[in-house]
């Protein structure tokens, strides 16, 4: 795949690479796809002089007859995860590693998310905006916030992908004639629309649909081939217009948008599929209304448009409507017999739904450890790098002082005697700096006993005010003494908290980390497990992807666990109402590294140095105004350092994602030898 000769490569895709891609894109257009593979094959074989950008090209043409010609997603994702492999080689070129790096992330995005893995290809999304967010153009920042949207749109968090799929029609130009534009920004209009409605914001749901309308009605008539494509989606919208009304109990109008929808998509090769839900919608209205004729009538039809046309879902609530029919006629055994045939039908379809939304854990967790030991292999080569450059840089800055030396000693000896002179100088400020350290440390043990004192001095008075007011709160007294009894109440458990986290600041400085063996998949799952409840109260869910296998590690039980739920117990503060956080165990060279993602208000530029910070002025209240003292992170990094460990963090305005690293144990150490132990031999 590389030239025997070393030389540059070039950048950009090579003249021969060009004309490859435009057969291939013709085989792919003719429904040649597997001539067009063998020319990959071909071409990829026989050519001495790829450029990185070649090659990521072959790869991501396979990716793309894979992902959209044959819909073979796992694939397509194994094609995915090489573009992205290639696209880090192109770490050194700043402006083609951002092109490469997006794309890529973009593509693994896509397939997970036909894949059904929602967690795995919002994480790739998310960090393809993160690397390259500062230079998307409208269009791309458009196509990201559409994915976002749909993402969230299938794990139904409906007010998230409504704000995703507005953002995304605010970045996207109409272009006039362009009929995938077209269809975009209809498809937008919609997403919007349903997203309000399944939020029962039923009034804007509304606006929307009629935007929906009205921009087919505007842009249509432009793609005169299209007539047909333009009517059905006429129909589509009328379809979900009824459903609002429906929802509002205006049901004549329902019914005359039903029967608009069903006029236009039963003709034959329109959305036949789509006008026999709206029949059951409209067949659902005159059960609820007991219109038993027009009922029987309708449900007749559309059995008889069954027998043709599957539709799942249609055929077990026709058999549902059928059974209430013959209940209302005194048919029963008919209503039984329609009402086991709905329920097998619909176990049916629960098993299918649920067999499309299990996750492929074990590859999942295989493509991130690969690329986790890509970024390694690449980080320590550019680690490696700028150790030579500094290395180098010393050696001169050396040569130069020596020779600067030689000089001056050359021309004068009392050059030498006042070197010498401030030498003595410079000896003498250490001295005194030293002093001065260690009196800046005396001063900070007293500090810190100062601290504990008065912290341990002031938590008995101000625990008994907290329950003298808490008995006087349920005394009987007027509306205004009560506000007075609770704003000292509330004050007091304030102070109580700022104080035991004072005390617990000064604390972990002295105190001794005592390891112990842990299996971290479980502490972690512990906490997780705990703060789901908190999370809870503000609609927020916690996702959580563990190592594939246990892994202990020595280390204080109770002392990490505070660390992980500081670190979610934030997340949840200062991500908004709605919200998804991602917590994550991975193992990398040597350590284990947890990360807790959220999807929150992020940490500014100008506060980041002081976020780790012992009473840091980053400290600021939560997305429903909870106390924040600034004390946490600080009372985890000192956790963390003690344990031999590494704390960070990445921030954008589109959330934060804060990393702890632990080592593993020594192979020789009672831990790792533990665990060999525990493993059965074969």
């Amino acid at each position: 795949m590389f030239s025997c000769k070393k030389k540059t490569t070039p950048v950009g895709n090579s003249d021969e690479y060009l004309r490859v891609r435009d057969r291939v894109d013709s085989l792919f257009r003719t429904n040649h796809g597997k001539k067009g593979l063998l020319l990959l094959d071909s071409f990829i074989n026989h050519s001495n002089d790829l450029t990185l950008e070649d090659r990521y090209g072959v790869y991501g043409l396979r990716y793309f007859y894979y992902h959209r010609n044959v819909g073979d997603h796992k694939q397509a994702l194994a094609y995915a995860d090489t573009m992205l492999s290639i696209a880090k080689e192109s770490i050194d070129n700043p402006q083609q590693y951002t092109h490469l790096f997006i794309d890529a992330s973009f593509a693994l995005g896509d397939t997970y998310f036909n894949l059904q893995q929602y967690s795995a290809a919002y994480q790739h999304l998310f960090q393809g905006y993160v690397v390259g967010k500062s230079s998307l153009n409208r269009l791309a920042l458009s196509e990201y916030m559409y994915r976002m949207g749909m993402i969230t749109y299938k794990m139904a968090n409906y007010k998230l992908s409504k704000n995703y799929f507005i953002r995304s029609y605010y970045y996207y130009d109409i272009v006039p004639g362009d009929f995938a534009n077209f269809y975009r920004v209809q498809e937008l209009l919609d997403n919007i629309a349903l997203s309000y409605k399944h939020s029962n914001r039923l009034d804007s749901a509304m606006i929307y649909f009629d935007r929906s309308l009205s921009f087919v009605n505007k842009y249509g008539p432009q793609f005169k081939d299209r007539a047909k494509m333009m009517e059905i989606a006429r129909g589509v919208i009328y379809g979900n217009k009824a459903e609002i009304f429906i929802l509002k109990k205006n049901y004549e109008q329902a019914i005359t948008l039903l029967k608009k929808s069903i006029r236009i998509n039963l003709q034959k090769d329109y959305d036949n599929v789509d006008a026999e839900l709206s029949e059951i919608k409209l067949a659902q209205i005159y059960d609820d209304r007991h219109r038993d004729a027009e009922l029987y009538n309708l449900l007749t039809a559309i059995g008889e448009q069954l027998k043709t046309i599957k539709n799942p879902d249609a055929e077990a609530d026709w058999n549902r409507l059928m059974s209430n029919y013959y209940q209302r006629k005194r048919d029963l055994q008919k209503a039984l017999n329609y009402l086991q045939a709905y329920n097998k039908l619909k176990d049916e379809n629960v098993a299918r739904l649920n067999l499309l939304k299990e996750s492929d854990i074990d590859k999942q967790f295989d493509t991130y450890e690969k690329q986790q030991e890509i970024e390694q292999l690449s980080n320590n080569n550019k680690t490696q790098r700028i150790v030579l450059v500094v290395i180098l840089i010393i050696a001169t800055m050396a040569l130069i002082i020596i020779f600067l030396i030689y000089r001056n000693w050359r021309r004068s000896k009392k050059d030498v005697q006042i070197v010498k002179s401030l030498n003595e100088q410079i000896n003498a400020q250490n001295i005194e700096l030293g002093k001065t350290l260690n009196e800046l440390k005396v001063s900070s043990q007293e500090k810190d006993r100062i601290l504990r004192t008065v912290a341990h001095d002031l938590r008995n008075p101000i625990g008994g005010i907290a329950s003298l007011t808490s008995m006087l709160a349920d005394d009987d007294y007027t509306e205004e003494q009560k506000d007075l009894i609770n704003l000292v109440k509330e004050t007091s458990h304030n102070s109580l908290e700022l104080i035991n986290e004072i005390l617990e600041a000064t604390n972990v400085t002295s105190i001794e980390i005592n390891a112990e063996l842990v299996e971290i998949n479980a502490l972690v799952s512990t906490s997780v497990e705990l703060l789901r409840f908190k999370a809870a109260e503000k609609a927020q869910k916690v996702f959580f992807e563990p190592l594939p296998n246990p892994q202990q590690l020595m280390i204080s039980r109770e002392k990490i666990w505070r660390v992980i739920n500081n670190l979610i117990s934030n997340a949840v503060k200062f991500s908004p109402t709605g919200a998804a956080i991602f917590v994550k165990v991975t193992k990398e060279t040597g350590q284990v590294v947890i990360s807790v993602l959220d999807n929150g208000i992020g940490i500014p530029d100008k506060l980041k140095d002081q976020v780790f910070n012992m009473f840091t002025k980053a400290q600021r209240p939560g997305t429903s105004g909870e106390k924040s003292f600034g004390l946490g992170l600080s009372i985890c990094k000192q956790i963390i350092e003690k344990s031999h460990g590494k704390i960070w963090f990445e921030s954008s305005n589109q959330g934060s994602v804060f990393y702890i690293s632990l080592p593993l144990p020594d192979k020789d150490s009672p831990a790792e030898s533990s665990q060999q132990a525990s493993v059965p031999k074969a």
